[in-house]
């Protein structure tokens, strides 16, 4: 079961920001969610409604898994000391 991905225009314009080496990163961990939403290592974030986070290198995903309709909504991308802001 695969579930479609839909990306914030913030979290692009964000990506456009990042290194390039660091943005191959970010989007195969994207991607991969794709097939594992709850992969090992994510953690629910606490008053977050539901949302989670994983780490890739320095940088974080925080994304939110909607089960009903196989959809995963990636909400922020930025790196950790600012991503929680």
């Amino acid at each position: 079961m695969t579930y479609r991905i839909s990306v914030s225009r913030d979290v692009a314009k964000t990506l456009r920001r990042i290194h390039p080496q660091e943005v191959r990163r970010l989007k195969a961990a994207i991607t991969a969610l794709a097939e594992d939403p709850r992969p090992a290592g994510c953690v629910e974030l606490k008053g977050g409604a539901g949302e989670l986070r994983i780490r890739v290198g320095d940088y974080r995903v925080v994304y939110e898994v909607i089960d009903d309709e196989l959809v995963i909504l990636v909400l922020r991308v930025g790196h950790r000391r600012e991503v929680y802001r």
